[in-house]
């Protein structure tokens, strides 16, 4: 072996190991690298490519670098983007790395190259050329991704050394291994690397082909793309590392502290075996595992304990909520009744009111006051089936329905289940959701829910169901006949004032960072704020207006304008603004064709003032205003019964074939729509006919009939308010309609006279001048 001593420069490669007859190219961004190639291709493009220990080393010394490098020659330098340099190169000698030093911009090395002299026999290396393809030949077959051209150009080789070097350069091999065959100077230590080498990865070969046909055996053709997975699992089987404390494990564990039924747990325990028996890794186990820890989640058998004091209750509903009282009787009763008969059977209870009259809040106080679990289902819009009843575990992404996660979220089977705004749920193609509801409603049912997703009956007989809906006309006839209906009517305005002093003040208060005595509001200016800033049946807006007070007294409170701000009657107007809402009054005066109705709206009563116009014409009839086909049919029905008795009362015959009549209702943005204003326009155009004019201070309400009859109406509450903030003084109401009258509080009928009628005649014997 004869060694020569030379200086040339230097690169240290990151990953990579380049051997003698190798064409290969490298990315340099190191200003030193760069340096280095450029003083090779001014020299004898001669280069010194040595490979780091560490890759990640970015200023690498002599003791980071291998021993062992390789002269190479330089054959294309290219300049790419961002300073980086792309050299071309070939691997020509092996070369000892003996110094290394900085050149200035560069790194140089001096280095020591060696030539094989090793003194070898024909024989020997006719042996180990063979051994070489013959073991190549093995890899081979165990790697067709080789090639057989190459294989074939192996097989013809008579070279040693070249054979070698060419097998060594396109093995798919860490650069480290390569480097093992770099530092095999002389060819008896390189044959012992290479032969070495090449055993081991044909033995990997074998492995990795047995472990595949192990795979194959257990994956089907649709689950190809779970293949390494299922390589490291049959791996770790072979290696005996297989964990013990398993999913299932754990879910067997649950099972077993679960309050449930033996033929509910036969069943999760059913699962769990299907569970353990599916691969971790296809689609069905997630849905599986999802299924069994909702079975888990669901409070069989778990029940909470009621509070069963009545004092206790009375003390809550009362402290949550002013006036009310029918609702809070029958809470009380419910309770009493359950206490008696020690059942968890439970009515279902749909409150029935305006917006913004606390039924929700009704809901939550008692929850509170029989400490059950409080959960708030929200069904308006909701307009498929399965969003109650659950979707079938065959869909995708399936998941239960709105009462079992109610269920699974309240963690008892007795919770105080509020259905908001039942009467806003719609249908379509994809099923009827009122019509899920009957089941969930039904006492005789509901024992036995079955949720499409849980498919095992689930008890909702000790739920205690509690609904919301702003009218009966939404909900449909079934369901309404499942639900005892409570009425939650408007607020008085005495009602209003207590809520808005005893609760809503105070809540706005604390929201908003006052202290008790740092805001004040007068009894009158409360009035005020009810009046004129408001128009509503129950109290939202008003709250809104009271938190709208509250925010511009903390503002003068916090700049230090004030210390603390009175509201009175004179002052108001500058935290609200002007008044947004005046109450029709009554006329002044009796007058010719026009009549005062009483109508319901969604935010309480009002007042519409009905006018009528005869002038000569045709006998054509003409209604404006918006009205609905139902008051205009109550007005077809009115003119017929005044002209049956036209000649009664002196009208001609002729009469009604020689004036057009027009009825017109203002505000005529505003659609109307009902049959409660039957009555007051056949007065309106009784009047109009006759010339008498009508009383100021009277109005009416009822539906009329061909015959004259007057029929009942609803929203009397509502409409009687309206009628006294008005300042009527006469109120003609249905005679079947007593026994509505005698349920509003004596405290709304004050100052009124309240006429029952139950014929038109009677209406133009009270609402006509004499």
């Amino acid at each position: 072996m004869s060694e020569q001593i030379k200086k040339v420069p230097a690169v240290a490669l990151r990953g990579m190991t380049i051997l003698p007859g190798m064409i290969a190219h490298f990315d340099v961004s190191r200003e030193r690298s760069i340096h280095a190639v450029e003083q090779a291709m001014m020299d004898d493009e001669q280069i010194f490519l040595v490979t780091q220990r560490n890759a990640e080393e970015n200023e690498p010394e002599a003791e980071d670098l291998y021993q062992i490098g390789i002269l190479a020659s330089i054959k294309q330098v290219i300049k790419m983007q961002d300073n980086i340099v792309r050299v071309l190169v070939e691997g020509t000698t092996r070369a000892q790395l003996q110094e290394l030093f900085s050149e200035g911009t560069y790194l140089a090395a001096e280095v020591m190259t060696f030539s094989d002299t090793e003194d070898l026999s024909d024989g020997a290396k006719e042996a180990m050329l063979r051994g070489v393809q013959e073991t190549f030949t093995k890899y081979c077959m165990a790697n067709p991704k080789m090639g057989k051209e190459f294989l074939k150009q192996i097989k013809e080789a008579d070279d040693l050394e070249k054979a070698m070097d060419q097998i060594s350069n396109n093995l798919p091999v860490r650069f480290e291994e390569k480097q093992h065959i770099l530092e095999a100077v002389t060819l008896t230590e390189r044959y012992e690397v290479l032969v070495t080498l090449l055993l081991n990865e044909i033995q990997i070969m074998d492995l990795k082909n047995e472990f595949q046909k192990k795979v194959k055996a257990h994956v089907d053709q649709n689950q190809k793309e779970y293949l390494l997975r299922e390589q490291m699992k049959v791996i770790r089987e072979e290696l005996g590392e297989e964990n013990t404390e398993s999913d299932a494990d754990q879910f067997l564990e649950e099972v077993g502290r679960l309050k449930a039924d033996e033929k509910t747990k036969e069943k999760i325990k059913k699962e769990i075996s299907r569970f353990k028996n599916i691969s971790s890794n296809s689609s069905e186990s997630a849905v599986t595992r999802g299924y069994i820890e909702t079975l888990l989640e669901l409070p069989w058998n778990k029940v909470s304990r009621d509070n069963r004091s009545l004092k206790n209750a009375k003390k809550i509903l009362d402290e949550d909520h002013y006036g009310l009282e029918k609702v809070k009787e029958r809470m009380l009763e419910f309770l009493a009744v359950r206490n008696l008969t020690k059942k968890g059977e439970s009515p279902i209870i749909c409150l029935v009111g305006p917006p913004g009259t606390g039924k929700t809040s009704i809901a939550r106080s008692v929850a509170r006051a029989l400490d059950k679990k409080y959960v708030r289902i929200s069904l308006g819009g909701v307009r498929d089936e399965a969003e109650i009843r659950g979707h079938r575990k065959t869909y995708v992404g399936a998941m239960p329905g709105r009462i079992v996660n109610g269920l699974r979220s309240a963690g008892v089977k007795n919770p105080l289940m509020l259905l908001d705004e039942i009467d806003k749920m719609s249908s379509d193609y994809k099923g009827d959701t009122a019509s899920a509801l009957l089941e969930v409603l039904d006492a005789e049912q509901n024992k036995k829910f079955r949720d499409h997703y849980v498919e095992i009956p689930i008890d909702l007989s000790e739920v205690l169901f509690i609904a919301t809906a702003n009218s009966v006309q939404g909900i449909p006839r079934p369901l309404l006949d499942r639900m005892e209906l409570i009425e939650v009517s408007s607020y008085t305005e005495n009602e209003k004032e207590h809520i808005a002093k005893e609760h809503l003040l105070k809540k706005q208060k604390e929201r908003n960072g006052l202290k008790e005595d740092e805001l004040s509001i007068s009894d009158a200016a409360m009035r005020k704020i009810i009046r004129g800033y408001t128009r509503e049946a129950g109290v939202r807006n008003l709250e809104r207006k009271l938190g709208e007070i509250c925010r511009k007294v903390a503002r003068k409170i916090y700049e230090g304008e004030k210390k603390s701000v009175k509201i009175t009657e004179q002052n108001l107007s500058g935290y609200l603004g002007r008044e947004r809402y005046t109450y029709d009054r009554k006329n002044e005066t009796d007058e010719v064709g026009i009549v005062r109705g009483l109508a319901w709206t969604s935010v309480g009563g009002d007042t519409l003032e009905i006018e009528v116009n005869v002038m000569p014409g045709k006998g054509a009839f003409k209604l404006t205003g918006q009205l609905g086909d139902v008051m205009k049919e109550s007005a077809q029905a009115g003119i017929s019964y005044i002209r049956s008795i036209s000649e009664d009362h002196g009208i001609d015959r002729k009469y009604f074939s020689e004036h057009d009549i027009h009825i017109h209702i203002p505000e005529g943005a505003v659609p109307k729509d009902g049959p409660s204003a039957g009555i007051t326009m056949a007065t309106a155009m009784f009047s109009a006919i006759t010339g008498k004019p009508v009383r100021a201070d009277v109005a009416m309400t009822g539906e009329i009939t061909l015959r004259g009859r007057v029929l009942p109406i609803g929203g009397l509450k509502e409409k009687i308010l309206a009628a006294k903030n008005a300042g009527i003084v006469t109120v003609c109401v249905p005679k079947k309609n007593e026994k509505d009258i005698a349920e509003i509080s004596p405290e709304i009928k004050k100052g009124l006279e309240i006429v029952y009628v139950e014929h038109m005649q009677e209406v133009l014997d009270v609402a006509l001048v004499k």
